[in-house]
């Protein structure tokens, strides 16, 4: 717990005290229920993620900023206004400080959430799909702030790999330059979020089947003096799994339609994911709450493995 930020942050009382007490504590980021998925939908999601958290061993930290404050860990009433209110916006890494000098609201985004959870104090992030380079970055420099935020951030980040929308070889290309380790929960291949891996498929960095595994390489990174996050990708399981061919022709419709409309920059995700939703009549809403359910499943397992003070 960072003490240099005490009048900006507000602990939850269940997270302040697995913090000062060395146990396992989870960090969950809340622009997936503000923007990511439709209400009702997202509340049952954000609900269910912290009970997994809870029932895996750890204390659940869902991260939002309120009223010029950063909140790590939400009472029911505020994680119900983030998930219905219309005026919180999406807080990326370089809208905290104007966010939270005016008082204003935010929902935070996997840059800021990890940010923010290493600041407080915790080693454990999961999120559903990192951002990370777009399609046509050549011409657009769209480069999601995930990225820099992860090569700067030491949290490990659970997730099922980037979203299908991305240029995913480059965005693995980013991530080796800089440094961030991408490891494989029980698998050799990259999962692309909605699908298990890529076509043709991607080597991960190195394989983990333990989360005892991720833990020794956080701890190894750390006494080598590394910064950066440690990536683990877990692909949702293969009977949630869409169907390679059928995602890619939906996101190259969808990227056209997006540029006729004028539709560019960080609005050019949520519409190509709502595209998804359509086009494969809810298919892919249902495999986003599972991959997001997956993920804060292992996240809890990797937490109780790297906390000292856990006991079960």
């Amino acid at each position: 717990m960072n003490r240099d930020l005490l009048d900006l942050m507000v602990y939850a009382p269940d997270v302040a005290w697995a913090l000062r007490d060395g146990r396992a504590v989870v960090a969950l980021e809340s622009t997936v229920i503000a923007h990511g998925l439709p209400h009702p939908t997202n509340l049952e999601v954000a609900r269910s993620m912290e009970v997994l958290v809870r029932e895996g061993g750890a204390t659940p930290a869902t991260i939002a900023v309120l009223d010029g404050k950063v909140h790590v860990g939400l009472t029911p009433d505020e994680l119900e206004r983030v998930g219905t209110s219309h005026d919180i916006s999406k807080a990326s890494l370089r809208d905290l400080p104007i966010l939270l000098a005016r008082g204003q609201s935010g929902a935070t985004t996997v840059s800021s959430t990890s940010h923010l959870a290493a600041l407080a104090g915790i080693k454990v992030f999961a999120t559903g799909g990192i951002g990370g380079v777009h399609r046509g970055w050549e011409s657009t420099m769209d480069i999601s702030a995930d990225l820099p935020a992860l090569a700067d951030t030491p949290v490990v980040t659970v997730c099922a790999g980037a979203k299908s929308v991305l240029d995913l070889p480059a965005t693995l290309e980013w991530l080796e330059t800089h440094g961030v380790p991408v490891l494989g929960y029980g698998t050799d291949v990259f999962p692309a979020f909605y699908t298990q891996s890529t076509r043709p498929p991607l080597p991960v960095d190195a394989r983990v089947d333990m989360p005892e595994a991720v833990a020794d390489i956080y701890r190894m990174r750390a006494r080598l003096g590394f910064r950066g996050a440690v990536l683990v990708c877990r692909p949702l399981p293969a009977e949630m799994a869409l169907d390679n061919d059928m995602v890619e022709a939906a996101i190259q419709s969808a990227l056209k339609d997006a540029a006729g409309k004028g539709i560019k920059g960080r609005e050019v995700t949520p519409f190509l994911l709502s595209t998804l939703s359509r086009v494969t009549e809810g298919r892919s809403l249902v495999a986003n709450r599972a991959l997001l359910e997956n993920n804060a499943t292992l996240a809890a397992q990797i937490s109780k493995a790297l906390s000292p003070g856990q006991y079960v």
